[in-house]
């Protein structure tokens, strides 16, 4: 089932700039995704776009079949909180506990104080924080700011995932705790979609690749496992 379309999508800003130029690309659901290409290629304005903090200039971007374009100011905040960010920078208060930074998306859905704690921590078990929920972010590591900002990403058990260059501060073996964490939100279902431009780690992953290149889709590259799926079928359908 088709989770994810862009149909011959066109970002074009005031300054003249084509952010992207007529992209079609679909997702399936519980995917994993890597955006890359070099600096101003157009990741960002992608993530922008599916989480409908801007619009297209043209085309559409359905999820689920719903086309965004079509959503009210109403109806934006529901269809975000199926949907989980991680910046490179982690956007972190810094005068609230771990725990609090982590429960923040879950107050304005109305739940409980109990409830919220209780989703809160198994958020920062996921991550390996549960023992720092009483810390600063001060306090902590730049790699444990971003799990923190991870953990916060999946309080809400999102649908989908976007993760904007997420180990652009780390170093190489941080980098791969973090890429092997939302690993693991994929290996459950959620669709998974990264920006990044650390080409030696995402080819080192296998998986999916779509390489944008001044707004165009340069290259979609299919994941290991898709690859092998396929030159396996080939050979079974070539003559004997």
């Amino acid at each position: 089932m088709t989770h994810i379309e862009f149909d011959r999508v066109v970002k074009r800003f005031d300054s003249g700039l084509e952010a992207l130029a007529n992209v079609s690309v679909s997702f399936e659901e519980g995917t994993m995704c890597f955006l890359t290409g070099h600096s101003g290629a157009g990741k960002s304005t992608f993530l922008k776009l599916l989480l409908r903090l801007d619009a297209p200039s043209r085309g559409q971007i359905r999820v689920n079949g719903v086309d965004l374009g079509g959503l009210s100011d109403r109806q934006l905040p529901s269809y975000r909180q199926h949907l989980g960010t991680v910046f490179q920078d982690h956007h972190l208060l810094a005068h609230r506990t771990v725990l609090e930074n982590v429960s923040l998306p879950l107050w304005v859905t109305g739940m409980s104080e109990r409830d919220i704690a209780r989703r809160a921590r198994a958020a920062l078990s996921r991550v390996g924080l549960l023992d720092r929920e009483r810390q600063l972010p001060q306090a902590l590591s730049t790699g444990e700011q971003q799990r923190v900002g991870i953990a916060r990403a999946v309080v809400n058990r999102p649908k989908i995932l976007l993760a904007d260059e997420p180990t652009g501060n780390l170093d190489p073996a941080l980098s791969r705790d973090i890429m092997a964490l939302f690993e693991q939100f994929n290996q459950v279902g959620t669709t998974v979609i990264v920006a990044s431009h650390d080409i030696d780690l995402i080819n080192s992953l296998g998986h999916r690749v779509l390489r944008l290149d001044h707004g165009q889709l340069a290259e979609d590259r299919p994941s290991r496992a898709q690859f092998e799926e396929g030159s396996e079928q080939e050979q079974q359908a070539a003559p004997e």
